[in-house]
């Protein structure tokens, strides 16, 4: 029998992805051999980590059980919510803005079979760090529970199924979004819509004061409220809640109960996952069709009409000489740059800004660590000892510095893979390739510098940090700023992809996964030097001392200091020297 149109391309690309992985083995089995132990290191501490922490609370009489069910029903809830929005964002890049879907459309091939691999493509690549998360906390939360062994595989086809719902619900409401986002009704209900959400989150999860006399006296108070503002989680209808019902009614040997919700969920699944793979196929073409011929999102509105009509009417009237852009005005002043220089800079915000992925994801991140950052002034009421307030502020100083290697291993790292085929017209360009890679070094480090020590000194401001603390984390997260950036740029420019078009591609690659894996190492080993070799020592935190002055070790901190500088400039400039050897050598 002859193979499907399906059978043809999936076949395709696992040869392709196997040659990929052999041709990596080949090359560079001692970079392989690295990134599997990083990644076994990574496994095995999480696994420690969870176990100890499930193991604590399953100790406290009567209320252990309680917080435990209640925050794995808190944990899927959001890792559903946020394995959803991942889905939107990949499946919209994956099906309109990739060049492998144009292609493919343009064969002898079903529009449904494109849509149904691109389907499945997109869902592997938004679910799989879900996955490498969850491992750990499930295998730790079954040997707390001494669970019996058909545990394990019953809880890996939940999960198998899980993912299939927010990766088919992504993919539909990414073709609608793309079908429709020109006009102006859906983006004033989008927008709306997005606000209200927001004032209702805002509203709900308000911190609520507790008096000093109730926090000391009952501690039944404290965990009523906090399981009354969790209990959203267990909305019956939401497909984390089967999920999770079904795990922990297994684990405790709730047999009927855990396959009633194992079933509830995989009709739910099959349901969804067949209407969607089966019948999109042609909203799907039309939707691509439309993205494709339109200019702009805007442009029904009159105010956008307008402006283009004033950029025509200014073109025109500058028909022998090219019209300078508002970046060119504002990198020019002072005349600082050079003339290739400022081009260059243009270029890449120019090329990011039209991505709308790019920004958006970026938008999300720092907006979720921005509320996190603003929330911390109700957490900072409760906290009257010094230890704890120097603790909550190197973790927070943990959060920043994880975000930020978010940020540069998700849009920094791919920036030389993104110039493509045409990286050629750069390299032959009298700037140079070596050039293009450290300005592109530089304006990922001032930009990710700019929001995130916004968001350091926002958050010391919070917590009520005196300036001595606000200056030492300042200084810190630049440090590992300029640190992660190089990593990433330097990490770029040894494992470019100049083949793919698609930056969550490139990231999910060989180099986007160590470079991910060495800035994780690199953030918790500086954050615990630093807590370690703390300024104000740790004679400060236990004394209760509000002045962190009079604890203050000169000595001490200067060594730790120092240390902290050394290896972090060695963990930046090895990867860049290496990426800019490698780059000087690249025949073009």
């Amino acid at each position: 029998m002859q193979p499907s149109p399906f059978q043809l391309v999936l076949r395709a690309n696992l040869q392709s992805t196997g040659r990929r992985f052999t041709s990596l083995w080949r090359h560079s089995w001692l970079m392989v051999g690295l990134v599997c132990l990083f990644l076994s290191g990574y496994v095995v501490l999480a696994f420690t980590l969870f176990y100890q922490g499930l193991h604590f609370l399953s100790r406290f009489p009567g209320l252990g059980a309680a917080l435990v069910e209640r925050l794995i029903f808190l944990l899927f809830a959001f890792l559903f919510g946020l394995l959803l929005i991942s889905n939107l964002v990949i499946s919209y890049s994956n099906l309109f803005r990739n060049r492998e879907t144009a292609f493919l459309l343009t064969l002898p091939i079903p529009n449904r079979t494109v849509f149904q691999w691109k389907l499945i493509e997109s869902t592997i690549l938004a679910s799989w760090a879900f996955l490498f998360l969850i491992a750990p906390l499930l295998a730790a939360y079954g040997l707390v529970n001494s669970v019996a062994w058909h545990f394990y595989p019953a809880v890996v086809g939940l999960v198998a199924v899980f993912i299939i719902l927010p990766g088919s619900v992504g993919a539909w409401l990414a073709v609608h979004l793309a079908r429709h986002l020109d006009r102006k009704a859906l983006q004033v209900g989008l927008a709306a819509g997005l606000s209200l959400l927001l004032l209702m989150i805002i509203v709900r999860f308000r911190p609520d004061p507790i008096p000093e006399a109730e926090l000391e006296t009952r501690v039944l108070t404290v965990i009523d409220r906090l399981m009354e503002k969790t209990q959203f989680a267990q909305f019956p209808l939401l497909p984390s809640f089967w999920l999770s019902s079904s795990v922990q009614n297994w684990a405790e040997g709730a047999m009927h109960s855990a396959i009633f919700f194992a079933l509830v969920l995989l009709s739910h699944a099959l349901f969804f996952g067949t209407l969607i793979a089966t019948r999109m196929g042609g909203s799907f073409y039309e939707a691509s069709s439309v993205v494709q011929s339109r200019g702009s999102v805007f442009s029904r509105w009159d105010w956008f009409q307008r402006w283009q009509q004033n950029r025509r009417e200014l073109l025109k009237s500058r028909k022998r000489t090219l019209p300078r852009g508002g970046l060119e005005t504002v990198f020019s002043w002072g005349g600082l740059l050079p003339t290739d220089v400022r081009a260059l800079l243009a270029k890449d915000l120019r090329v990011f800004w039209r991505d709308t992925t790019q920004w958006g994801q970026t938008v999300m991140l720092f907006g979720l660590l921005t509320i996190y950052t603003v929330n911390l002034r109700h957490f900072s009421r409760q906290l009257d000892s010094p230890y704890w307030i120097s603790l909550v502020s190197y973790l927070n100083l943990g959060a920043c510095a994880l975000n930020l290697a978010t940020i540069t291993t998700r849009f920094i790292f791919p920036q030389f893979s993104l110039e493509g085929k045409r990286v050629w017209v750069v390299g032959l360009a009298p700037l140079g390739l070596v050039r293009v890679v450290l300005l592109k070094f530089w304006l990922g480090s001032a930009s990710t510098l700019l929001l995130t020590l916004s968001l350091i000194l926002l958050s010391c401001t919070m917590l009520r940090l005196g300036l001595a603390r606000t200056l030492f984390f300042s200084a810190a997260i630049t440090v590992m700023s300029m640190t992660l950036n190089a990593v990433a740029v330097g990490m770029g420019a040894l494992f470019p992809n100049f083949r793919e078009q698609n930056p969550n591609k490139i990231v999910n690659g060989f180099g986007g996964t160590f470079c991910l894996v060495v800035s994780f190492v690199y953030i918790v080993g500086s954050v615990v030097l630093l807590a370690v070799g703390s300024p104000w020592g740790w004679h400060f935190a236990t004394n209760g001392e509000e002045s962190g002055e009079s604890g203050f070790d000169g000595q001490r901190a200067a060594f730790f200091w120092v240390v902290f500088f050394l290896i972090s400039a060695l963990m930046g400039w090895l990867p860049l020297r290496l990426g800019l050897r490698r780059v000087a050598q690249t025949e073009l």
